[in-house]
């Protein structure tokens, strides 16, 4: 009876698909924290050299990772930095929510703004970003409130949007009926884009259209999600209450624990199969057989 019950087990878990950890994680390979002390990691992004950069958002500082598992300090103060990604000048493009705007900085720790409002208004304090191909942003713009805004700080935007900034430098919004966005990645071709609804417990896959607008909204995955990566057999990462994976069909194919809630992750290495997660106090790594392509 015992053989039987194990066996029913197996089978089980070989239907929800979780037993399909190992397409993607690589052998033997277990999730490892790298370091921690921090108050609220977030935001990974990966340089061209493989290095991760992750923000520790309550004190207002970006660190980096490397491989050999060395962890420096890139930029302290960085403007509260939040989700990051760096774009083919090398620069890294970050939500820097401090006053509600889009920067960019270089290797030298230089800053310049990109944007920072809409319709001549401010931006109520953005999330998260993902840069296209084609040099345009694609950032969600929740409202958070922060302690640290000034008093007479208000939610000026009417909707909780995700905004799109050409490479022209103009503004439009591309969303407005969400909840709560929230993370936010897109394809390597460019033609999709995946966007979550983290109040409402969705993700939705979009189709962007040459001119930076989305169409042909669907339900991708009934789940919420704060960050949000992808890898090069199209699966998608979600930072949820765990590293929930998806395919691209959208049919969840792991649940990856990790010992504190996830907030955010990405592909670092200079292989790009080292998958880099952001959780609270802690960041974490794990080997994979697959590999990132952002």
């Amino acid at each position: 009876m015992i053989r039987i019950y194990l066996l029913t087990i197996i089978l089980l878990m070989a239907v929800s698909g979780y037993s399909q950890d190992n397409i993607i994680i690589a052998k033997g390979e277990k999730v490892t924290k790298a370091s921690g002390g921090y108050t609220f990691t977030e935001g990974p992004a990966v340089a061209p050299d493989g290095r991760v950069f992750f923000t520790d958002q309550p004190n207002d500082k970006i660190d980096v990772w490397s491989e050999n598992g060395t962890i420096t300090t890139f930029l302290h103060p960085c403007e509260r930095s939040n989700g990051m990604y760096f774009n083919k000048k090398g620069e890294l493009v970050t939500c820097a929510d401090l006053h509600n705007r889009i920067v960019a900085f270089n290797m030298d720790g230089k800053q310049r703004i990109l944007t920072e409002n809409y319709e001549g208004k401010h931006l109520n304090g953005p999330n998260d970003l993902w840069i296209a191909p084609n040099g345009g942003i694609y950032l969600s713009d929740p409202y958070y409130h922060r302690d640290y805004w000034e008093a007479d700080h208000k939610e000026i935007q009417d909707k909780r949007g995700v905004y799109y900034l050409n490479p022209e430098g103009k503004v439009i919004r591309v969303i407005d009926d969400y909840k709560q966005p929230n993370g936010l990645i897109g394809t390597p071709d460019g033609k999709t884009l995946y966007v979550s609804d983290i109040n409402d417990g969705k993700i939705w896959k979009y189709t962007v259209n040459d001119d930076g607008t989305l169409s042909g909204k669907t339900l991708f995955a009934p789940e919420g999600s704060d960050g949000m990566t992808i890898d090069n057999e199209g699966n998608v990462y979600l930072a949820n209450k765990f590293v929930s994976v998806f395919d691209k069909a959208g049919k969840k194919i792991a649940a990856i624990e990790v010992p504190e809630m996830p907030s955010n992750l990405c592909f670092g290495g200079k292989k790009r199969d080292i998958l880099f997660i952001t959780a609270r106090t802690s960041v974490y790594t794990l080997k994979m057989k697959v590999k990132g392509v952002n």
